[in-house]
């Protein structure tokens, strides 16, 4: 009993996993994998930023400018950072192939010390993400 039980939770999870992966199709005559309809290609200027030594109490911003590669328009659908010291704002308008939008960043300044923040940048579709990074020392 306790081995039917196994391998009845054996295909169930496997059946999920299956059906959870996403799944890329091919091209019968030539082999290639497809590129998902999800995928979004974006060029960045920098992905890190160091402010260096900077004074407390003085908030200091920079922007994360990004470039859509792509063929589709592009929409920043939400802009997450790693503690409430830190603050974003961007265009909430799509981004049209060729374009350029931006990600400004504030941090706050007001715990002294060195610091390394992360601010997470998530897209319109499901699976693109792009991870950004400030870091300095507050005096």
């Amino acid at each position: 009993m306790k081995s039917l039980k196994f391998l009845f939770a054996t295909a169930i999870a496997s059946c999920m996993v299956m059906a959870f992966t996403p799944a890329t199709a091919t091209d019968n005559n030539a082999g290639a994998i497809k590129k998902s309809p999800f995928a979004i290609i974006v060029s960045w200027e920098k992905e890190s930023y160091d402010f260096g030594n900077i004074e407390h109490s003085k908030p200091v911003t920079v922007n994360f400018t990004f470039t859509n590669k792509g063929d589709e328009a592009i929409l920043v659908s939400d802009v997450v950072t790693s503690c409430g010291c830190t603050a974003s704002d961007y265009s909430k308008e799509p981004v049209m192939p060729g374009k350029s939008s931006s990600i400004k960043v504030t941090y706050n300044a007001a715990a002294t010390g060195a610091f390394t923040k992360n601010i997470t940048v998530n897209f319109s579709d499901p699976v693109s993400k792009k991870l950004l990074m400030i870091k300095g020392v507050v005096n």
